[in-house]
């Protein structure tokens, strides 16, 4: 069994003083093993063009050898020297508003061929300079790799070039995307006009999707170039991230990673990786909750079905991460509940000039140990000890919940509301499975194997290929549950409108249609207020599990449960809260006898279970409150690897603020 993975991003770059030894020796001390450098100073690295200075990293990798210790070396390509647009101006990105200035990272075209020529000089000098030290454990490519709006010369062309090949003619072309509304349809391929002035909102989730695989496209280039030089031992990573939610109902804060990340694939992308990694910010103090660590973790776990390297995370961050006491041992066992094989903090110190001074690291402007690194310490001194056990969860769950990159890209265009958005659905019914300490994968729909799962859970899944509709429907009808929602199954990749009854192909799974839908006002549905939408549904062979509360709107479903073959298939066609929503969610579980695996317990107290690397079954108890919590143990006899307490079936296990226990079955 491998040890976990515990350290942080380094920037000596940074710091007014040379103190590489005293960094790397306080991270000793903390039990950390791991430190990720070079991926943000492409200047530093190469100075002028074709001038190349690795020296810095060269004294990070000495030191860390010397406290045994290992490195991840990071591409610089994210954040482009000045001298290079000097050189080639075009290498800016052009977006719909124009060309960005240079300035802020993440502004390049990485379809410009002047950039990919000196990025790829970077990379192969880089990597073959440090690929045989023995400090360097692996590689991330990139960061936080995104399409950057791009609507470029080189972007356009080869959307172009796309096109033909998938469509073959213009008719072709202009009848999948309905293109004669307006006159926008064309008779030569060379008559496609500039992307950004598109007004079909179709076409351009079409754009959106291709720059998404020009995303995958660029760092499998650079994950290729790596294996040129890498030893066998040495992985691949990247930091996925997700859609950075600006605020939150009851947090006045700068944002957080809140849903599916709009203008990457994940799925595409983790071609390009050996380790899946995640970038995953949270809200902290009194709004702790634990949900985005588990939504993040599930849907990064879920790509390749293992475990996955969180490779940055908050430490202090902002004046309201700056955790409690206990919260960031909390936070820590979270992702690891989740799966990760281990976790590392942005960053190791805070800087003192620049975009980022008061996104502060483990280490805040004094650069001396404070009450947060002292308590990664403490908890690094656990890693070192029960490490190797946690290092390798595997997760079998029996539920997924299932996103797409396409139907986020429509609801931008055709919105449910303007205050509802994809992710919004997404996260209300991940959310009400998390609480209910339901564990689920978040798998892509183009990802999902139904036969690994006894339900599947499929919010607001508008754009549907027939594929992926039937797909779903032979699910139910050999036994599995499924629980959709409103705005599922509408429309085609290419968000074109389906024009036989809805929900497409699937009134006989769901025992229903409908072709209206409203607005909800002073309307109710299972005892709830309705919000947002609402579909008014007629029943055919479905029971109406309940009807709309409203004068006129009364005599239609608003949830409805159906048999289909050996299985069952419940719809939700309005947004309502998430109690509403877990009494459905629970009756579907129990539709597929999977209630007796679920603890008797919900949110603030979530457990999350696995097996460990030796077989032994680990149930992470983890408590996001600061008041005392007790519970009766739910196992037969298990063991708290951190305190070394024995409980057995029926005895009172008592939680303080913000606790961790982790169960091994005996």
């Amino acid at each position: 069994m491998e040890r976990l993975i515990f350290g942080a991003a380094y920037y000596p770059e940074y710091i007014p003083y040379d103190r590489i030894e005293k960094d790397i020796g306080m991270m000793k001390d903390a039990g950390m093993n791991t430190v990720r450098i070079a991926e943000s100073t492409w200047s530093t690295e190469e100075p002028s063009d074709g001038t190349f200075d690795f020296s810095y990293i060269d004294k990070v990798l000495d030191a860390l050898q010397k406290y045994g210790m290992k490195a991840i070396i990071g591409t610089p390509t994210y954040a482009i020297p000045s001298w290079l647009i000097k050189k080639d101006p075009s290498i800016m990105v052009t977006r719909r508003e124009g060309q960005a200035l240079y300035g802020m990272r993440q502004s390049m075209d990485i379809l410009n061929p002047t950039f990919l020529f000196h990025a790829e000089r970077i990379i192969r000098k880089l990597i073959e300079h440090v690929a045989q030290n023995p400090a360097v454990c692996g590689y991330q490519i990139d960061n936080e790799t995104k399409h950057y709006g791009n609507y470029g010369q080189y972007a356009q062309q080869k959307f172009k070039e796309y096109l033909k090949e998938k469509f073959k003619t213009p008719r072709l072309f202009n009848d999948a995307f309905r293109l004669a509304y307006w006159s926008n349809s064309i008779s030569a391929w060379d008559d496609l006009p500039d992307m950004r002035g598109c007004i079909n909102g179709g076409l351009v989730c079409e754009y959106e999707r291709f720059l998404r695989t020009c995303v995958a496209d660029y760092l499998m280039w650079q994950s290729n170039i790596i294996c040129e030089y890498k030893r066998e031992d040495q992985f691949i990573t990247h930091n996925f991230d997700f859609e950075w939610r600006k605020s939150g109902a009851a947090i006045a804060q700068d944002g957080y990673s809140y849903g599916v990340q709009p203008d990457a694939s994940h799925l595409e992308e983790s071609k390009a990786v050996t380790l899946a990694g995640a970038d995953i910010y949270h809200p902290t103090q009194d709004f702790l909750t634990g949900t985005e660590i588990a939504f993040g973790g599930d849907s990064i776990r879920s790509l390749k079905n293992n475990s996955y390297l969180v490779v940055e995370t908050e430490a202090q961050g902002f004046k309201h991460w700056t955790p409690y006491p206990g919260q960031l041992r909390l936070q820590a066992y979270s992702h690891l509940a989740s799966g990760a094989k281990g976790v590392m903090y942005w960053s190791w110190q805070s800087i003192h000039n620049g975009f980022e001074t008061y996104w502060k690291g483990l280490l805040s402007h004094n650069l001396e140990p404070n009450p947060t690194y002292n308590e990664a310490a403490s908890f690094g001194r656990e890693w070192n000890d029960i490490g190797e056990r946690l290092s390798t969860l595997k997760k079998e769950n029996k539920v997924a919940i299932i996103t797409d990159s396409l139907s986020l890209s429509a609801f931008k265009w055709f919105p449910i509301d303007k205050n509802l958005t994809y992710n919004d659905v997404v996260r209300w019914m991940y959310d009400s499975l998390y609480e209910m300490n339901i564990e689920c994968d978040v798998v892509d729909i183009h990802a999902l194997d139904p036969s690994a799962y006894s339900m599947i859970v499929v919010p607001a899944l508008y754009c549907a290929s027939e594929e992926s509709i039937m797909k779903l429907k032979k699910f139910v009808q050999k036994g599995g549950i499924m629980v959709s929602s409103f705005k599922s199954f509408v429309a085609d990749e290419q968000a074109t409108v389906y024009d036989d009854e809805q929900p497409h192909l699937l009134t006989d799974c769901l025992g229903m249609t409908y072709c209206q839908f409203v607005e909800p006002h002073h309307m109710t549905l299972a005892e709830s207020e309705c919000s947002y939408f609402a579909e008014l549904i007629v029943p055919t062979t479905a029971k109406a599990v309940s009807t709309y509360g409203h004068r006129y709107w009364g005599s239609y479903a608003g949830i409805t449960k159906n048999s289909y073959g050996d299985g069952t298939a419940y719809h939700v066609g309005s947004f309502i809260s998430k109690d509403a929503l877990k009494k459905v969610l629970w009756n579907a579980a129990e539709s597929a006898r999977i209630t007796d695996s679920i603890p008797h317990c919900t949110w603030p107290v979530i457990i999350r279970s696995g097996t460990s690397g030796d077989g032994k079954k680990i149930h992470y108890m983890l408590h996001y409150s600061p008041e005392q919590h007790e519970l009766d143990c739910p196992y037969d006899s298990v063991k708290d690897l951190l305190t070394g307490k024995e409980y057995t079936r029926g005895t009172r296990i008592s939680l303080h603020d913000w606790d961790v226990k982790i169960l091994m079955e005996e």
